[in-house]
């Protein structure tokens, strides 16, 4: 798991270039060329994890460590410092956080802030288990 603080989506507001860096460190970007919606800012942004099976029925795989986001840290997986940037380029907390557990007996998830994580996400789930049909 990453531990250290991401910052993606950095728009160059000169080129219109979007930066992706970690830590302090520039990994690359983005060029403002291929983007058409995300030319100016986005309506959505999307954090937490995904399982797929081609089957019919649900999976056993599971999601993050396995465990579901009420057993907490050092059990669930997680996402802390969760920011989105605006469109001058200042880094805040997200506004108007949903949630989306398709199927929670499977896989689920939980969000919270506080003081020293700021927004975040616990989530994960077992798969296919004799609660998840």
């Amino acid at each position: 798991m990453l531990n250290s603080p991401v910052t993606f989506g950095l728009k160059d507001p000169k080129d219109g270039n979007w930066w992706l860096e970690v830590d302090s460190y520039v990994l690359g970007y983005w060029p403002s060329s291929i983007f058409s919606f995300l030319a100016d800012s986005a309506s959505n942004i999307i954090w937490g994890g995904e399982v797929y099976t081609h089957d019919a029925g649900q999976t056993s795989t599971q999601m993050g460590s396995g465990h579901f986001p009420e057993e907490g840290l050092g059990r669930a997986a997680y996402i802390k410092n969760i920011q989105v940037i605006d469109s001058t380029n200042n880094i805040k907390s997200p506004n108007g956080v949903h949630l989306i557990a398709k199927q929670p007996n499977c896989y689920n998830v939980q969000s919270s802030n506080n003081s020293d994580w700021c927004t975040y996400i616990y989530y994960g789930g077992a798969g296919k288990n004799p609660n998840c049909p």
